[in-house]
This record gives structure tokens, sequence and C-alpha cells, in this order.
């Protein structure tokens, strides 16, 4: 029987092969079995509905109106939205909206301007 390696997401030693994958039962991490090391300095690659790569500082336009929780108001299809901010959280995006202020979008209902 052969040695497998821990899990790289949580370090537990119990994980368990299923075909081709390798899953930790502990955090339910699943991996190829023949995956190189990740560096650690991989960036995520952040595309728009077009698939277009966005940027920090990108300007970008909301191709669906937008229901804005809490408040009642609508982000309008076709609003620009300059200067955002590309975070690694559930939206995306940080960005600050003219007449709406702060806010968070995400990737799949913008364009790039």
């Amino acid at each position: 029987m052969s040695q497998l390696p821990p899990c790289p997401k949580c370090g537990s030693e119990f994980t368990y092969q299923d075909a081709e994958l390798l899953i930790c039962p502990e955090c339910a991490h699943e991996w190829p079995e023949h995956a190189e090391e990740a560096s650690g300095n991989e960036e995520k690659v952040y595309r728009d509905a077009f698939g277009n790569v966005l940027q920090d500082g990108d300007t970008v336009t909301v191709i669906k109106d937008l229901k804005l929780k809490g408040s009642g108001g609508v982000v309008k299809m076709g609003t620009r939205v300059r200067n955002i901010r590309l975070v690694d959280s559930d939206h995306d995006i940080d960005c600050k909206i003219d007449g709406f202020g702060p806010m968070s979008l995400k990737t799949e209902f913008v364009k790039k301007a």
C-alpha cells in the first residue's frame, strides 16, 4: 500500500483515493492524484460575463438591473463603474457607484468597458 500525501488544504493525513482523485474526509477537499503542488504565488484570474480578463482599476458596465438589498434601490443596466478593485470573496468586485456609494458586485453581472 502506497503512502498518500496529506491534504494540501488542511494538512489532514487521512486522505483516500477515489479513481483519479485524492479526497480529504475532514475538509472535503478534492485534488487530482498527479497534481503538481501549487506554488502559492498563482493569482486568480477574474473574468467578466463575456470572458474578458479584469484587472484592478478597470472600468466596467453593469449588464442587467441589480436590485439592492435593504435599500430598495436598483442599479440600472448600463451603469458604468470606474476604478474597480478585485477582491477574493463571494462578490469579486469592490467599487463605488455614483448615487449609491460603496458596493460589491459579482463579475458575472458586468462587462469590461
